[in-house]
């Protein structure tokens, strides 16, 4: 019995993390009220972050799986060869030894003496069976805890992964040579066509992780079809300028940038060629925002990407850290409101609601800059904001458990990291940065998007 058990135990099987082939995808044309894709593209292994349940048979590994192939299967070994394991094995084949001793022994002798009668028989034999089945419940728990050591050892070292990325998202580095836009290739001299370049270290955990700078074509791709939110302040409005300037182009952003930046308004478009609708919604307060995830829960209506962010104006106006993170934590309940969420995604014939998933709903927190006091262009602003405060509000930042980093839903697209690294002669009133900065930041959230959804560009 013991030979007959063993093979099956100590073989098994160690997972591959290989890239299969995907099958053909078709997408229905829907209206875009339902958020519905209606085109894949080859440059993307999938079509859209929003199809990201792991539950898809087309559903490919983790971002960066085949390189780390090695890795996991190396810690998959470890796993099975643990003491732990291997007590836990011995003491489930001398259990089942045990019972079949118990149950069969009993059986077989009944067998023999009640023979003639067949129901006498089966009666024992069920007694006999109920008997050891009670005995063997406590040790269930671990049985099924055994069972299940195959999944843990496929998908342990990929979610490992895929978390140790998103922490490295931040490491970029600018340098002083300038990118341009193609339209504008020919003018290599004019600061206005004309950006200071940045890039991902390459070298060590980070080059592992073969970060890229997502393209016209990827971005659209990735959101296609999708309803992306920007709310906040002036930070998070050149957040939606980055975007729409990715998915646009810049002559595209020219002919809307007078209405997108009328003073202190919220501002919405839709960019027709991939189905991309973006709310941008003037709330520079934290009880805006919080307003704001009030409205969505009461509507039962979702975006499916929502960037968030305040500060600067709670600092200059009114200048309370402690209150700031009164209102922080009470927008932190609201979010976590939203999770779970309903929405209409995928939903039948007659738009009937389904459950939506709470990773669906894909949640970013835009980080306030740096700020240099010498270049702030009001006494009262120089006055307010001096770093001591700064240090204050980001502390009960920390301290309100809205960030994913302290247990929260919120991705940190880390702003002051990101303006601190690019200096001061990028921005002009010590505030607000170049774009460079929040192309960035954009950068970054796309990329965590495509680690949390499974994908990379091709």
């Amino acid at each position: 019995m013991l030979y007959f058990l063993s093979p099956p135990i100590f073989s098994l099987p160690i997972p591959k993390f290989t890239r299969k082939p995907l099958p053909p995808i078709k997408y229905r044309a829907k209206k875009f009220c339902s958020y519905q894709f209606v085109s894949a593209s080859p440059s993307l292994s999938k079509p859209s972050f929003r199809q990201e349940t792991s539950r898809c048979s087309n559903l490919i590994p983790d971002h960066k799986c085949e390189k780390k192939g090695a890795n996991d299967r190396k810690a998959a070994e470890t796993f099975r060869r643990t003491p732990r394991v291997q007590e836990m094995i011995g003491a489930v084949q001398f259990g089942l030894l045990a019972a079949c001793v118990v149950l069969f022994v009993p059986m077989g002798m009944a067998g023999w003496h009640l023979s003639r009668n067949k129901m006498l028989f089966f009666s024992c034999a069920l007694f006999i069976t109920l008997a050891v089945g009670v005995h063997l419940t406590p040790y269930f728990p671990s049985i099924s805890e055994f069972l299940s050591a195959s999944e843990v050892i496929s998908t342990t070292p990929a979610f490992l992964y895929r978390d140790s990325c998103v922490l490295l998202l931040h490491r970029v580095v600018y340098s002083d040579a300038r990118a341009c836009d193609s339209v504008d290739a020919n003018f290599d001299d004019n600061e206005t066509s004309c950006k200071r370049s940045w890039g991902w270290i390459k070298r060590g955990e980070v080059d592992e992780c073969e970060f890229q700078k997502l393209k016209k074509s990827d971005a659209s791709d990735l959101l296609n079809g999708s309803w992306v939110v920007v709310a906040g302040d002036s930070q998070s409005r050149l957040m939606a300028v980055s975007l729409l300037e990715l998915v646009m182009g810049s002559e595209g952003v020219e002919r809307i940038r007078e209405d997108l930046f009328k003073r202190h308004s919220d501002y919405s478009v839709m960019v027709e060629e991939i189905g991309m609708k973006l709310d941008f919604v003037w709330a520079p307060y934290v009880a805006n925002l919080t307003e704001l995830m009030s409205r969505y829960k009461g509507s039962k209506n979702f975006p499916d990407v929502l960037m968030m962010g305040a500060g600067l104006w709670d600092m200059l106006h009114v200048n309370n850290a402690s209150e700031f993170g009164v209102s922080l934590r009470v927008l932190r309940d609201n979010v976590l409101a939203l999770l779970p969420v309903s929405s209409s995604l995928d939903a039948g014939g007659g738009g009937v609601s389904e459950p939506k998933p709470a990773h669906l709903l894909h949640l970013f927190w835009v980080g306030m800059p740096t700020l240099i006091s010498s270049m702030l262009n009001t006494d009262q602003k120089r006055e307010r904001m001096t770093t001591t405060m700064y240090d204050s509000y980001d502390n009960e930042l920390t301290g309100s458990n809205l960030l994913r980093e302290s247990g929260g839903p919120l991705l940190k697209l880390d702003i002051h990291l990101l303006s601190e690294l690019c200096g001061p002669h990028c921005t002009s009133d010590g505030m607000h940065y170049d774009g460079v900065v929040y192309d960035a930041a954009l950068q970054i959230m796309l990329n965590a998007l495509l680690i949390e959804s499974n994908q990379k560009p091709q």
